[in-house]
Formats: C-alpha cells, structure tokens, sequence
C-alpha cells in the first residue's frame, strides 16, 4: 500500500491500444515513445524478436527515468508456412499490404505472439513474459476483405485486423489465456508483476 503517491510507471510505447488497455487499471501512468529500431535481425524467430524489442523498449525509457517503473510490449503475428518456416506479419501499412494479409490467412490459424518487460533501473528489477493467441480465420473472399478493410483501416494492427472491432467478424475461433494480450498487452499476467513491485490493485 502506498501511504503517498504511488511510483512512477511509464508505458513505452505510442499505441493507443496499449494505453487504453492500460488505462482500465485505473492507476496514474505516463507514456513515452521508446525510439527503438523495430527492424528485424537476419534468421530471428518470432518469439526472439518479440522478446528483444519488448525489453530494448522498456530499457530505452528506464535509462531516462531510473526510478521508473516502465513497460515495454512488441507484438507480431505467426503464419505457420507449408515447410514449417515461420511467416512473420506486421503491421500493414497499406490497404493493398493489409488486404494480400487476410487473404493469405484465410481459414488458416495466426499465433499472436506478444511480449512484455516490466523493468527498473534503479533497483535492476526486470520481469519479462510471452503470451500467445492463436486466432483461426474463416474462408476469406476477396470481397469480404475489402469490405472490411475499408470500413476499419486495421492498417497498424499486427495481422491486419481488430479483434474488438468488425474484425472479429473475420473468425472462426480465438483461443487465448487472456482477451486483451490479442489487443496488444496481456493485462492478467501484467497485473501480477505490477502487484509484485507494489502497486495496488483489487
């Protein structure tokens, strides 16, 4: 329990996703961009690239503001291809990138992969976990997914879609331990760590 104002805690990150999921905490944070290059190293798998930018993110920030808690969080999706090779998709960017996506997944399954590193300098405190979702999509035409597309710019979601939106219109099944790690940050497992440096919560 606090018995003044509780620690600074500071969100790396830009995603209005993100801040909003952490919002509904209902604890005082700050956010800040981490300026971290996202590109991704020759042969990284997915759950290393996850891993590494989550934790170059929160340390880019923790680094200005040491007695900071700070989250740092990167989430990509997984298209397992026919050789067993992964297919990592990103954020689209584009309608026409966004719609080649979806149509490729069609009735396929996507593993969301997200990950999150909670540290602080001061102390040299560091918790860091991986949540994956996997998402099947029903067959895709390409005329309901420029119909989609078009109604929801999904643009800058990994995979291409919204899951809280008119994209979940888009599947057939989503198995996950926690409905907001599909969002972008896995709040349950979150919620432990933040509970475990001292911050309260119900």
């Amino acid at each position: 329990m606090f018995f003044k104002s509780p620690p600074l805690l500071i969100l790396a990150s830009t995603s209005i996703y993100r801040r909003e999921l952490l919002q509904r905490l209902q604890i005082p944070f700050e956010c800040a961009a981490p300026g971290v290059d996202e590109t991704r190293q020759a042969d990284e798998q997915a759950l290393s690239l996850v891993a590494r930018l989550a934790l170059a993110k929160a340390h880019s920030v923790a680094l200005q503001h040491p007695n900071a808690w700070v989250i740092g969080s990167d989430q990509v999706a997984v298209l397992q291809a026919g050789t067993g090779a992964e297919r990592i998709l990103g954020k689209p960017g584009s309608v026409a990138n966004c719609t080649h996506q979806l149509l490729s997944c069609s009735g396929q399954t996507l593993e969301f992969v997200t990950a999150v590193a909670v540290v602080r300098h001061r102390d040299a405190f560091r918790s860091e976990f991986i949540d994956t979702t996997r998402v099947t999509f029903r067959l895709l035409d390409a005329a309901c997914v420029e119909r989609y597309v078009a109604r929801e710019l999904p643009l800058d979601c990994a995979g291409g879609f919204k899951c809280e939106g008119l994209g979940i219109s888009l599947c057939e099944a989503i198995h996950s331990s926690d409905p907001t790690a599909l969002i972008g940050l896995p709040l349950i497992r979150l919620c432990a760590v933040l509970r475990t440096a001292g911050f309260e919560l119900p």
